[in-house]
């Protein structure tokens, strides 16, 4: 299975970029992570590094029988993130409060199986022949909404409660991790974005599907939407960060 994957990360209007991101491969194996550090908490670059660092070298070391790695094992790997966040936590100062989304995906190329997990509003969306196919829900005030039919989809994208998470990691009630489950099977040309609210804030669904019908590549996919956020955010816009996966042929 050929994989093209491509990258970014931009400080939008802010001094300091709270987002982090990673990406692991072996012959057979492909894992990557993003997380946005909660504003406004301190620390938040430091816990975004943690969930990044410690849910991918948590699967480094798989064994035969976690293969292929499923959605349950990947919430596993995001809770020892939020257990890591909370033991620094410990140390006090800027990083009392700290706490970070996280997304953690992986696919297994013998298998050609996907799998993913979650936590807060950073998103994955999953597209399949040119149209969105998939995408997780967020934790959030104005997810919930949207599911009582109080709001829009677009009108929860402007909305002024739509930073408020109900979990995240390194939250001291306990963090809720939403998860695959099981996994998925990878078909030729399915085509993954992985992003935080600085991105999917500025593009909408059909954006990201018509740049992806004109984008020549992974990294073009990207720029395109970065263009956009940059044409379209206010002053002083969050960070936001993108990793986009292109399956090839199987």
């Amino acid at each position: 299975m050929q994989l093209e994957s491509a990258s970014l990360t931009d400080n939008g209007g802010r001094p300091r970029n709270e987002d982090a991101f990673g990406e692991w491969a072996s012959e057979r194996l492909y894992y990557c992570a993003i997380a946005d550090g909660a504003g406004g908490h301190g620390g938040g670059d430091v816990a975004a590094r943690i969930v990044v660092d410690t849910s991918l070298a948590d699967l480094r070391f798989l064994t035969v029988d976690e293969l292929p790695p499923d959605g349950e094992r990947l919430k596993r790997a995001l809770l020892h993130a939020h257990e890591n966040i909370m033991e620094e936590q410990g140390r006090g100062g800027e990083v009392a409060d700290m706490r970070s989304t996280g997304l953690l995906f992986a696919i297994d190329r013998d298998r050609r199986t996907a799998a993913w997990a979650h936590c807060g509003d950073t998103r994955l969306y999953y597209f399949r022949g040119g149209v969105l196919d998939a995408r997780t829900k967020d934790h959030s005030v104005v997810q919930e909404m949207m599911d009582a039919h109080l709001v829009s989809a677009e009108d929860a994208r402007h909305h002024p409660r739509r930073n408020i998470l109900l979990s995240a990691l390194g939250t001291r009630e306990g963090a809720e991790i939403a998860s695959t489950g099981g996994t998925r099977e990878v078909l030729a040309h399915d085509v993954l974005l992985l992003c935080t609210d600085g991105l999917w804030g500025y593009v909408d669904d059909a954006s990201m599907i018509d740049s992806l019908a004109h984008a020549t590549s992974s990294a073009d996919w990207l720029n395109r939407m970065a263009t956009q956020v940059r044409d379209t955010a206010p002053p002083g816009n969050d960070n936001f960060t993108a990793l986009a996966i292109w399956v090839g042929g199987l």
